[in-house]
């Protein structure tokens, strides 16, 4: 049944829902309540039926099984057989569309990457790369294959498809909370062209990060997020919308959803920075090394002490990698974070890195055992590591004010 209340009611129907972003974009779209519906697989009929709402969004795994209680649907949502919109009409019955292609188009289009006459790879089977494969064929891709796990071409048998120009990941492989997988290594494909992965969270996949390390040009999943709730608000408001929201709306949401991440020598000021720039931009701060002493009970120092660096560095890494899937954070790192590797998939997936730099004179020592011994040698040690983890450089030699000002001078336009 339609919502009774003034405003319309419209929300995001799916099965498991923590990790949407869809409330904060519709609210930027109009004036309407838009809510968060999870709903076990035995209840959708009742739901669809009695539900209170006027319209829905609709995601995995319910954008096939929504269908027979359409009443209508929209050419395209007929032609792919999905629907991820609809709308609870006067009548009462429900009209199925399907805003995902026009999200993927405009992804594409927003990415620069050209699809024309080369020859297309879709990673997964389900209702999403069905939309993938339509519109890379109205984009006049010269091939689309689908690689499944289990059909005809697998990834078992990639090596058939060395040639492949384009890529587009459609599985959740390396979505939040499962993130730091990819489903398959770029390296294999010597003349792709171009990237796209649906996935939104992480802001950069597995994937994507190897394709920005291996120079070859990218898209995330946001922009086609953004798009497609464009387009959502226009079929339930009745109205168009001015193309330029999407990407207003993309802009400010990846602002506000990147983590803020600060690096440096051991008592560079990182915590002290982390705590003002939090306040000052209204975030929560977190710090890896206060979270290794509450998970462990006992003082960073004394864990090194205890088991030594290596162990005490493993510890940090599973910290790091938890803090680092979380979205729109500041967080302040260890000072030998930088020495592993891994962390810096796990920062920059959904972060800008700032190192903070200091003279080393003005380094605290008291409390620090690696700090104990030569400074500067520990210095020439990380520092290549500093330069390649940071986005930023920033002087911390003077007040706290004065470090503010550069980091929110690097910040993108509206933090």
């Amino acid at each position: 049944m339609a919502a009774s209340q003034t405003k319309p009611v419209y929300g995001l129907l799916g099965r498991k829902l923590g990790h949407s972003y869809s409330p904060a974009i519709h609210a930027q779209l109009a004036d309407y309540a838009y809510g968060l519906y999870e709903v076990a697989p035995e209840k959708l009929g009742e739901f669809l039926k009695n539900g209170e709402f006027d319209g829905l969004n609709v995601t995995i795994p319910y954008k096939k099984a929504v269908i027979p209680y359409c009443a209508a649907l929209s050419p395209i949502a007929q032609k792919l057989q999905s629907v991820n919109v609809l709308v609870r009409r006067a009548d009462g019955t429900l009209y199925g569309d399907n805003a995902d292609a026009y999200g993927f188009d405009a992804m594409v289009k927003a990415s620069g990457i050209s699809v024309e006459g080369k020859k297309a790879l879709v990673l997964g089977s389900g209702g999403a790369s069905a939309t993938v494969c339509a519109v890379l064929n109205e984009l006049r891709a010269r091939s689309v294959t689908v690689i499944s796990r289990s059909g005809e071409d697998n990834y078992g048998n990639l090596d058939r498809h060395v040639d492949a120009e384009i890529i587009v990941n459609t599985t959740p492989v390396g979505m939040y909370p499962n993130c730091g997988v990819s489903p398959v290594d770029l390296r294999q494909f010597p003349r792709l062209a171009g990237v796209l992965d649906i996935v939104y969270n992480p802001a950069r996949t597995a994937l994507v990060m190897q394709a920005e390390t291996l120079g070859i040009p990218y898209m995330s999943g946001l922009y086609m997020l953004v798009a497609q709730a464009k387009r959502t608000a226009e079929v339930f408001e009745g109205h168009a919308i001015l193309g330029s929201e999407t990407e207003r709306i993309w802009k400010k949401l990846g602002r506000e959803m990147q983590n803020i991440v600060l690096i440096g020598m051991p008592g560079s000021g990182k915590s002290t920075v982390a705590a003002r720039l939090a306040e000052a931009l209204d975030r929560v701060a977190l710090d890896s090394d206060a979270e290794i002493e509450e998970r462990n009970g006992a003082s960073c120092a004394s864990l090194i002490e205890r088991n030594g660096e290596a162990a005490f560095r493993a510890l940090e890494s599973e910290v790091i990698a938890d803090l680092g899937r979380r979205s729109g954070m500041v967080i302040a790192t260890g000072g030998g974070c930088v020495t592993r590797e891994e962390n810096y998939a796990s920062l920059h997936q959904n972060g800008v890195i700032f190192w903070l730099r200091r003279d080393l004179d003005k380094l605290p020592r008291e409390g620090r055992p690696l700090s104990a011994g030569d400074l500067a040698a520990m210095y020439d040690k990380r520092r290549a590591c500093y330069e390649r983890f940071a986005d930023h450089s920033i002087n911390n030699n003077g007040t706290v004010e004065e470090t503010l000002r550069q980091i929110m001078a690097a910040l993108p336009e509206g933090e």
